[in-house]
């Protein structure tokens, strides 16, 4: 699982958790190829050696700012849905996180574009009754199957109908 257990309350269940899709790492993936090929060009089609290491010092930058940084963001980048509230984790070096209890989710929707249909993932969007009005979590996979996991929930929440009966 993508989230530490640490995080969850005493008996919380944890329902969901995920990352984004891989497909969020494929526009870093393109950058790479690039910039690869952009030095590779200077060095072999170049006649100066000064000019094929600035070159390469400029893709090693481009590299960690455009490929390295999405990558460690995409991989630091955590979703989890408990039985009581939604949970997002993010960060690097600052970790910032966001709990979003269920009760104040007053609805969920999804997107799927074209190419989100071709790799089973989309957008989901869950409206909550506070100030930050609509949360978007992208590239979720499996966003139709987590929508109703969710939709589920809340249906058990607002018609008193969890797991807590007869205890």
């Amino acid at each position: 699982m993508a989230i530490s257990k640490k995080l969850l309350n005493p008996d919380e269940r944890l329902l969901i958790s995920t990352r984004q899709h891989p497909k969020a790492l494929f526009g870093p993936i393109l950058v790479l190829v690039l910039l690869l090929a952009l030095g590779v060009f200077v060095q072999v089609a170049g006649n100066s050696t000064l000019l094929a290491q600035i070159v390469w010092v400029l893709c090693a930058i481009g590299i960690v700012w455009f490929v390295l940084r999405p990558f460690l963001d995409w991989l630091t980048t955590v979703h989890a849905f408990t039985d009581r509230r939604l949970i997002t984790r993010r960060g690097i070096l600052t970790r910032r996180g966001h709990d979003i209890p269920l009760a104040r989710v007053s609805d969920v929707s999804i997107e799927i574009h074209l190419l989100d249909r071709l790799f089973g993932c989309g957008s989901l969007l869950i409206a909550d009754a506070s100030t930050h009005g609509l949360v978007r979590l992208n590239d979720i996979p499996d966003v139709e199957g987590t929508q109703r996991t969710l939709n589920e929930l809340l249906h058990e929440l607002h018609t008193g109908r969890g797991g807590n009966e007869g205890v």
